[in-house]
């Protein structure tokens, strides 16, 4: 376990803040979507196929 003191902790934060505002708006929506992509996999290897089969459901419904 690595354990950082609060200075550098909030250096690291500073940083991805900054990093994140000034990238470009559409690269940030390449980002989001890229994370939802890839959440679903985790979703599925973690809890079965239950959470998918509620998800495709409601989807249906809508």
């Amino acid at each position: 376990m690595i354990i950082i003191s609060g200075n550098d902790y909030l250096k690291f934060v500073t940083e991805q803040v900054v990093t994140y505002i000034d990238m470009p708006p559409d690269e940030r929506k390449k980002r989001k979507t890229k994370q939802k992509d890839t959440q679903g996999m985790y979703v599925n290897r973690w809890f079965g196929v239950l959470p998918f089969v509620f998800k495709i459901f409601f989807r249906k419904e809508q």
